[in-house]
């Protein structure tokens, strides 16, 4: 379904390396001409030094041309900036990894600077040095280097901008050779480093619109790092319970809805995978699939696709038969999605699990052949889904099967009058509570400073 595919969508939001993975599983899912993905595969390395790359994709696109002379040139080129590079980065290196040096460091980098600065002569410019090699490293497809060399100088560094530019390079390489830990952690500090870089941005930009540029900054970094995040929480082993944590956040989902609403098509499918480990979670993040049918039904109006549809069949319009509709072309799309892909097989059998949830929720007998071929589902194998479902939605009191007239009956003994009381003023205590100590706070500090007034 390549009206579906989101890769052309993505891609503007990311660096041009993160692209080349994309476009490769691309080539893989048959969706468009492999000649348009390698064409599209070689205008991304002109802006790289991935010089060979280059030629390999020429040749593929023009089998029968001899290559020209300046991918010879491009590659003297990149040899010698190379060398020249090593052998100054090399310099501030053997610096800053002598076992004394490393262990007179503080966490103070201005101390650091001055430390390095008088004892060894090492400037700021000589350290920036690293990250131009760090830089160079990542453009020739040296993904490795580069974060070794992004990260030291990050350590030592005071550039505010350099630092942030370093945070990204260092996510991007860590992403690229698949340190899906490290990556992790690198997205948590970048988002920190946004969010404060944010706040310094609002004060120090002056006039009426300094406000209106830091948060149009904040969005545009924000946006970014969505798209980057991707590639960390569907390969992390608890990446889809953390991108449900960071993507629900107000925030985040603040931003989703105003930039890039083809985000929820990642954050359904977290969601419904997430299924079983949302009983352990706490706050939104256990009631996750409800407060993503909400997210899909405010923002349907600008993005809406097979996949978000499948919670909105099922949840809003209560259309069994839409929902199955929609979770085949569902199954398609995630399997051919880059990110998703792995995950297929587990949103469907969750998927599944919701609608048979679902159906039994509001039915007091079922046919058990009917929701078999609801969930596309032998008979028997559809069998063994319900009583796998009984059995993990805790129904098994309330449930009873007549395999003789082949249904479910499920009796729900109506709630006594006074459990009911109870279950809606089960808060009220605790926000009667949180009411009183907030006034009395406001009283104190309204006494503390008439208190105050006084004695002056």
């Amino acid at each position: 379904m390549a009206e579906h595919d989101l890769t052309q969508t993505i891609i503007p939001y990311l660096d041009r390396h993160l692209a080349f993975p994309l476009l490769t599983h691309l080539a893989e899912t048959t969706l468009f001409p492999v000649e348009q993905i390698i064409k599209a595969q070689y205008e991304l390395t002109n802006g790289t030094n991935m010089v060979d790359y280059s030629v390999n994709l020429f040749e593929q696109l023009n089998p029968d041309a001899e290559v020209p002379a300046e991918f010879a040139k491009k590659r003297d080129k990149v040899v010698s900036t190379n060398d020249r590079l090593e052998q100054e980065a090399q310099t501030v290196l053997e610096i800053i990894e002598n076992p004394e040096v490393a262990q007179a460091l503080r966490q103070d980098k201005r101390q650091n600077l001055q430390y390095l600065k008088d004892h060894f002569g090492l400037t700021l410019e000589q350290i920036t040095v690293l990250y131009n090699f760090g830089q160079f490293q990542y453009t020739c497809g040296n993904y490795s280097g580069a974060a070794d060399y992004l990260y030291h100088f990050r350590v030592l560094s005071t550039d505010a901008d350099l630092n942030l530019s370093a945070h990204w390079g260092k996510l991007a390489s860590d992403i690229l050779i698949g340190k899906w830990e490290m990556a992790l952690e690198e997205l948590n500090s970048l988002r920190e480093a946004i969010d404060s870089r944010t706040i310094s941005l609002a004060s120090t930009l002056s006039g009426p619109g300094g406000e209106v540029a830091s948060a149009l900054t904040q969005l545009q970094s924000r946006t970014w790092l969505l798209h980057w995040s991707l590639f960390v929480y569907f390969n992390h082993p608890e990446g889809r319970t953390l991108l449900l944590e960071t993507f629900l956040s107000p925030t985040y989902l603040n931003t989703i809805q105003t930039s890039c609403p083809w985000i929820l098509r990642y954050l359904t499918v977290a969601a419904i995978v997430s299924r079983k480990a949302s009983a352990t979670l706490s706050g939104r993040l256990r009631h996750a699939i409800r407060e993503v049918v909400k997210v899909i039904q405010m923002e349907e109006y600008q993005y809406m696709d097979p996949v978000t549809s499948f919670l909105k069949e099922l949840y809003v319009e209560f259309d069994f038969e839409g929902a199955q509709r929609e979770l085949t072309k569902a199954e398609q799309i995630v399997g051919d999605d880059f990110f998703l892909g792995n995950f297929s097989e587990e949103f469907l059998d969750n998927a599944r699990y919701l609608i048979s949830e679902a159906y039994c929720r509001i039915h007091q007998r079922i046919d058990i052949a009917d929701l078999s071929e609801r969930l596309n589902l032998s008979r028997e194998d559809g069998e063994k889904w319900i009583v796998n479902l009984i059995r993990d939605t805790r129904m098994g009191a309330d449930a009873r099967i007549d395999l003789e007239k082949n249904v479910i009956e499920i009796n729900r003994p109506a709630l006594p009058v006074y459990q009911t009381v109870i279950e809606n003023t089960r808060g009220l205590a605790f926000r009667t509570q949180a009411i009183g100590a907030a006034m009395g706070k406001a009283g104190q500090t309204e006494v503390v400073e008439n208190g105050n007034g006084e004695a002056h």
